[in-house]
């Protein structure tokens, strides 16, 4: 203490020098209102410099959190979609509230993922406590991620669509016409589109989405869109290339989706 005063003797007299500035500022801008308006017009703009520059840095801050909000927001919006989306058809028929119900999506980060490998996963930071469970679909805004794989109280891992083990069943947008989607280790961006029959027009362009036939996915989350297609090496079905419509370089949120009754139709389906 005895330090800072010694200094702040040594320095009386600048100290005094800055003190009759400002008192003699004060008086000119106070008494000249010519004087006066230039110096609140200068003072206005530096401080609303100063609290753009501030906010601009405090909402860069908050970005993770808004995008956190917006994806569970959004997830809430779109199970209320799906109850209220109908097919396409000639005669509108009354979903069964069952029915309606049976998709329900929630919000994740993601927290870690490859790309360069034949077998790749993604690690999402929401798992059992959350909700999450085994077989869940995962989806982003551009089109479908991959599937739950396993899971955690706190975090589950994903079976990315870049896996050379997973299928997803699949259909031509325009033409209804089914197959599987599957990668071949190779390009990131693009897969195969299994068991097309050969016999059927295909077109490059035609947009690839899913199907709903697994109780994975709900109908017509895009995939791809194709780009090569020729008759390959098999008897009955076509060779075909699509790109992916999902950058799996840069995934930062994600959806998933699951399927309330997936269980009850599962057991129907392995009746004896």
């Amino acid at each position: 203490m005895q330090r800072i005063l010694l200094f702040l003797y040594r320095i009386r007299s600048f100290l005094l020098f800055v003190l009759l500035e400002a008192v003699a500022i004060w008086l000119i801008v106070s008494n000249n209102s010519q004087q006066g308006a230039v110096f609140f017009n200068s003072a206005n703009q530096v401080s609303g410099r100063i609290l753009n520059t501030q906010s601009s840095v405090i909402d860069y801050f908050s970005l993770a959190a808004v995008n956190k909000a917006l994806v569970e927001k959004n997830a809430e919006l779109l199970s209320e979609l799906e109850k209220y989306r109908q097919p396409v058809d000639s005669l509108f028929i009354p979903l069964d509230s069952t029915l309606r119900d049976a998709f329900q999506f929630k919000g994740a980060k993601v927290i870690n993922n490859s790309i360069n490998l034949a077998q790749n996963f993604i690690t999402i930071n929401k798992g059992a406590k959350h909700g999450i469970k085994e077989g869940m679909g995962v989806f982003n805004e551009e089109g479908v991620v991959g599937r739950v794989k396993g899971v955690t109280q706190n975090f589950a891992s994903v079976i990315s669509l870049l896996h050379t083990e997973l299928l997803v069943s699949s259909k031509i947008e325009s033409s209804d016409v089914f197959g599987s989607t599957k990668w071949d280790g190779k390009d990131p961006k693009r897969a195969k589109l299994l068991y097309v029959p050969r016999h059927v027009d295909l077109k490059v362009g035609d947009k690839v989405v899913t199907s709903g036939y697994n109780q994975i996915f709900p109908e017509g989350i895009p995939i791809g869109r194709i780009i090569e297609i020729s008759t390959g090496t098999e008897t009955n079905y076509l060779d075909v290339t699509m790109e992916l419509v999902t950058d799996f370089t840069r995934i930062s949120y994600v959806y998933l989706v699951e399927n309330s009754a997936e269980e009850e139709l599962e057991a129907l389906e392995n009746l004896d």
